[in-house]
């Protein structure tokens, strides 16, 4: 557990970093509460960036790989910005079996992006999610957290298309 005295300061003024501080605080500066620390940075900011990941590993007396290890293998974790608008198609069984692929790969080609990446003028993340739960609407797709029941290909490019020309 780190000194309150010694404790690194956040990477910037940002009060947001209370939150974060927070929750570090919570579980005792514990190299055990990674996982809960990283949460809330990704929470609080949308993803972990390297000065992210040095405060908390510094914080929490872990080595920065090890953060970074836990960042770069659970899925839920991002290292890059999100985009203003989020796309996430989900790839469970029943969403695949009802064609989930084809949605996923429309949107790909129209956006000419991958999976876990953003369009180059930040206006839409394109992710999928391993399942949703919610296999009776299926294929699901979620626009910006709201779930999307019953989508087409047709369904998502309208509305990734939407997105594209706003501000344009």
């Amino acid at each position: 557990m780190s000194a309150e005295g010694s404790k690194p300061a956040p990477p910037s003024g940002d009060k947001r970093w209370r939150i974060v501080e927070a929750t570090m605080r919570r579980v005792g500066y514990d190299p055990s509460g990674l996982i809960e620390a990283l949460h809330s940075v990704q929470e609080t900011f949308g993803y972990l960036d390297d000065a992210s990941l040095r405060f908390v590993a510094h914080s929490l007396n872990v080595p920065q790989s090890r953060a970074m290890g836990v960042a770069t293998f659970y899925h839920y974790f991002t290292l890059k910005p999100p985009g203003k608008h989020t796309c996430v198609v989900c790839l469970g069984t029943a969403c695949y079996i009802k064609g989930s692929t084809a949605i996923l790969d429309a949107v790909k080609e129209k956006l000419r992006v991958g999976v876990g990446e953003t369009t180059p003028d930040g206006r839409v993340s394109l992710l999928t999610a391993r399942c949703l739960g919610a296999c009776g609407i299926a294929p699901a797709v979620v626009y910006d957290g709201d779930v999307a029941a019953r989508q087409t290909r047709d369904d998502a490019l309208k509305r990734t298309n939407e997105w594209m020309r706003e501000d344009a």
